[in-house]
């Protein structure tokens, strides 16, 4: 965890961060900080992201501008604060959903739902039932079972299947909950035949974070030999998902979406232009755009432990930490580096975001803390769990 005073304007270079110049070829956006500053002077009274707007259409031109072939629909599950989809519908962004209620979202701007891909691989009977209403067109699996389901509620659905890639060099592998293995593909496109299905496309997920661009060279050439399968079966495909997991800065090295999108472009040289190639960003799109502001509610001293407690922790927006992000947060503090536990303020014993971590020994109640680079999945993982309240979402 990078903890610095946020006067600190220069470091000194190391190793790591001449690495990074060489892995991460062209400069990464952040919210600039005189905008925090301005937020807090309109008052504070519980845990706040800013997001600032432009930066979110910034990083949808920069995706679009490096593969001109992919069309992005953004994961709402990211970040699903109004005003972020609407800037997001501006910048001809299209959607992929997980549930019902992000939809709702989407038709409540006036998104068409027949171009909202809803990609959770397992959804309930009602839930597809309510998607087919409202005028959903695709739908994701990964198993013959929900294959049948969604057969059994809407004959004609346009369906892909989800099929396991490399996760390697992703910060949050994804593969194992979902995902077919390249053995059970005969099996799903044989009973697509069997029930008449429109198995029409395949999907993939490299992992989240992912900071090896090869990741997507494999799920492409994966996607490329099921797509021959359901050829040969008479199936027609006509649609290609590269998924998300692109990844944004925060304090490892990681390659750009150019640099990434060599291999993606590379790989799609002989994908037919009848498919339509797209893919799932959300962190990419929305985490550089904010700051996410919380503060200091106590400090103790446990065992020889120093303990620092915060108004927004695992369950106010916090989670991600306790799987090893590692964000850059700064501080007014310039005391000397000391190794703290983190904890959120609510009296759950889980509610840890970090341990050992170091900073300013002078830390104390009332003091600031401003994480760089929080505009995904912070305040849409958050809950009121112990009557605390949700962060809110101020925007620029």
């Amino acid at each position: 965890m990078a903890v610095r005073p946020v006067a600190f304007r220069k470091q000194q270079p190391t190793p790591e961060t001449e690495q990074s110049q060489l892995f991460d070829t062209h400069p990464e956006v952040r919210l600039d900080f005189s905008h925090v500053r301005d937020a807090l002077k309109q008052g504070y009274s519980k845990p706040f992201l800013l997001i600032d707007t432009d930066i979110v259409r910034a990083k949808v031109r920069r995706f679009k501008a490096a593969m001109p072939r992919v069309h992005p629909h953004y994961a709402v599950k990211a970040n699903p604060d109004l005003r972020v989809l609407k800037t997001l519908i501006e910048e001809g962004a299209g959607f992929e959903i997980a549930s019902i209620a992000e939809l709702d979202l989407l038709l409540k701007l006036k998104v068409p739902a027949a171009e909202v891909y809803y990609s959770n691989p397992v959804k309930s009977s009602d839930s597809i039932r309510y998607a087919v209403g409202k005028g959903v067109e695709w739908f994701a699996l990964d198993s013959v079972e929900e294959l049948r389901k969604l057969a059994s509620v809407k004959a004609d659905a346009k369906l892909y299947v989800r099929i396991e890639a490399p996760n390697v060099g992703s910060d949050w592998p994804l593969a194992g909950k979902f995902g077919m293995k390249a053995a059970e593909v005969d099996a799903i496109v044989a009973e697509a035949v069997a029930l008449k299905a429109d198995l029409a496309g395949v999907t993939f997920h490299v992992g989240s974070q992912c900071r090896n661009p090869e990741n997507w060279r494999a799920g492409i050439q994966g996607a490329k030999r099921v797509f021959k399968k359901m050829r040969l079966a008479g199936l027609k495909p006509r649609l290609l998902n590269i998924g998300g997991g692109y990844p944004v800065r925060h304090v490892k090295p990681i390659p750009s979406i150019e640099k990434i999108a060599e291999v993606v472009n590379h790989a799609l040289r002989d994908v037919p232009q009848s498919v339509l190639v797209m893919a799932e960003p959300g962190r990419y799109f929305v985490s550089d755009a904010g700051f996410f502001v919380c503060r200091v509610v106590g400090t103790a001293t446990r065992s020889g432990k120093r303990w620092m407690y915060w108004d927004a922790g695992v369950f106010g927006g916090i989670l991600e930490t306790t799987e090893g992000l590692r964000y850059d947060v700064l501080t007014d503090r310039t005391g000397k580096l000391i190794p703290w536990n983190i904890a959120g303020p609510t009296c759950d014993a889980v509610d840890v975001c970090m341990r050992d971590e170091v900073f300013p020994e002078d830390m104390e109640e009332g003091d600031f803390i401003y994480i760089a680079n929080a505009g995904a999945y912070t305040t849409a993982y958050a809950s009121n769990f112990n009557g605390f309240p949700l962060p809110e979402v101020r925007v620029i």
